[in-house]
């Protein structure tokens, strides 16, 4: 089995860390929880959750992250200025 090696390297156990919700981070990073579901739904290792509400004459989809802290400190460095 082969496994990508920044995920190896970042943390050979990704269910044992600490997962945060977009509004977490939002809080944290003073941003709104909009803006950090865009920065986050596509990085790897990330974690979506979505569904469509039934019944519901809306077709908006309703998604929910669940974010590694690996990868919050990954994408925190790529965007912090150097």
């Amino acid at each position: 089995m082969e496994t990508k090696k920044d995920e190896t390297r970042e943390n050979p156990r990704p269910h044992a860390v600490r997962h945060y919700t977009a509004k977490e981070i939002a809080q944290m990073w003073n941003l709104s929880a909009d803006t950090v579901i865009r920065i986050f739904e596509s990085e790897p290792g990330v974690i979506v959750l979505s569904e469509r509400r039934k019944g519901s004459i809306s077709r908006r989809q309703y998604r929910k992250l669940r974010i590694p802290e690996f990868v919050v400190e990954r994408v925190h460095r790529r965007l912090s200025v150097r």
